[in-house]
């Protein structure tokens, strides 16, 4: 299992526009091989995990959890709205 990710770590993924934000998007750049990581709230919904983690099982992407709900995922990325899904586009560092 990868180390956790913290909440400045996002903020700089963000800044540096490394970051997917969504499942609709999430999943589409899976499926074109574009993801490096997948990063799930605490509360993402069991059906969004299993589809995401069918897809980042076939493509050999890491899938990590995090300790934040999916509304303060929301206010970590300054967003108005709650975010599940996250994930890390390959290059970004």
């Amino acid at each position: 299992m990868a180390k956790a990710i913290t909440s400045t770590e996002i903020k700089k993924l963000l800044k540096s526009k490394s970051l997917v934000i969504g499942t609709e998007k999430t999943m589409k750049s899976l499926k074109l091989g574009r993801i490096d990581r997948i990063i799930l709230s605490s509360n993402c919904p069991d059906k969004v995990a299993e589809d995401l983690g069918y897809y980042a099982g076939l493509s050999n992407v890491e899938m990590v959890k995090v300790p934040y709900p999916n509304e303060e995922l929301g206010v970590i990325c300054k967003k108005p709205f709650l975010i599940s899904v996250l994930s890390i586009l390959k290059g970004a560092k």
